[in-house]
């Protein structure tokens, strides 16, 4: 007897999923992983429908080669049937290989296409040999998990409900075209056996060809749902999420104190920089841009330091060491800062303000130069 810890215990296995947390979106690293791992979203739905469509292409394109070549195999019997001895003589055992494979291969071929044009839509190439490796977590029993996914899951249920509705269109469309066909039925017996055969199979072509129409639509609704349970068999947890950031990016721990010191090798190599500049523009409290132009090699004068608060104030401190002309400017500096990164030169728009800010570093100079 089932006591009530059993069903407990699977009312717990049932929101397992739920208590893990696995409500977050699945990274395209595991995305990645799972496909290695021959986990992807695919319709079998899919490939069937489309094996049913080349096959009734193949039977309506080809037709005749099957029936002439069943007709002559029929007509190779009777002849042979008094003249050879079917236990000892391996004649008809040759022939019969010969009109199978004659008859067979044909729409093996299509049908070997067909599923491989299917896979190839929904997949993409892909070929791993995981999927066939032992995996004995699988092997090993556990009633309440196989429960769950045998009789009480979407994806069960689903599949019931699927099963279902294709015996019921099946059956709707042979009623249908049986109906449609049926005073036409009614005189087989008085027709000949080719007019009988050529009847039969066309109510048959016609309701082969309805039935895999109507496959082949619900097969693209059935691809969208295993998709979407494929990814949600993919989510993650937030912790795994950081976990494997962590494994693929790097700590951000790590990755703060690597950037800082950056930060500190950049600030060293720009303030070496400071005594070639001809000029610093500052804000003047917050900000520092200082300007190197070489008129032989540069097309345009070229951000060579920058920064802000701290580093601005150090800008301006090696200035006044190295006697580099400092010039207030608060508009100029603050664009400058925003749009110029260091070792590019200032955009053609600010020409004139840059060139002005020249021009008064040469009055400067001039003064000195008078006093």
């Amino acid at each position: 007897m089932l006591n009530e810890d059993f069903f407990r215990a699977m009312d717990y296995q049932w929101f397992a999923a739920e208590d893990e947390g696995r409500t977050e979106d699945p990274t395209e690293h595991k995305k990645k992983k799972a496909r290695e791992e021959g986990k992807v979203a695919k319709s079998p739905d899919v490939t069937s429908a489309i094996i049913l469509i080349f096959a009734i292409i193949t039977f309506s394109v080809a037709g005749q080669y099957f029936v002439n070549t069943m007709g002559e195999m029929v007509r190779y019997y009777l002849r042979l049937a008094t003249e050879v001895d079917v236990v000892t003589d391996r004649v008809l055992d040759r022939a019969f290989i010969s009109f199978f494979i004659r008859l067979v291969a044909p729409i093996a071929l299509v049908c070997f296409v067909a599923a491989l044009a299917g896979n190839l839509m929904q997949v993409g190439f892909l070929f791993t040999t995981k999927p066939l490796k032992p995996d004995f977590k699988r092997i090993a029993p556990n009633f309440v998990n196989f429960f769950k996914r045998a009789l009480l899951s979407t994806e069960a249920l689903y599949n019931l409900f699927k099963s279902i509705g294709k015996i019921i269109i099946i059956a709707t469309i042979a009623i249908l075209n049986i109906q449609g066909s049926f005073n036409k039925l009614l005189q087989l017996m008085k027709v000949s056996f080719m007019q009988s055969f050529q009847l039969i199979a066309q109510i048959a072509f016609s309701m082969v060809l309805q039935t895999a129409i109507v496959l082949l639509v619900l097969s693209l609704f059935d691809y969208l749902f295993q998709r979407k349970q494929h990814l949600d068999s993919l989510k993650m947890t937030k912790q795994e999420i950081k976990e494997e950031r962590k494994t693929y990016e790097g700590d951000p721990l790590v990755k703060s104190r690597l950037r800082q010191r950056m930060r500190e090798i950049l600030s060293q190599n720009m303030m070496q920089q400071i005594p070639n500049a001809d000029v610093v523009i500052t804000n003047p409290t917050h900000y520092a841009i200082a300007l190197e132009y070489k008129m032989d090699s540069m097309q345009a004068p070229m951000v060579t330091a920058k920064g802000v608060d701290t580093i601005a104030q150090r800008i301006k401190q090696l200035a006044f060491e190295h006697d580099v002309p400092v010039i207030e400017n608060r508009p100029l500096a603050r664009a400058l800062h925003a749009e110029v990164d260091l070792g590019d030169v200032i955009p053609e728009r600010y020409y004139e303000a840059v060139v002005a800010v020249f021009k008064e570093i040469y009055r400067m100079n001039k003064k000195k130069e008078a006093v």
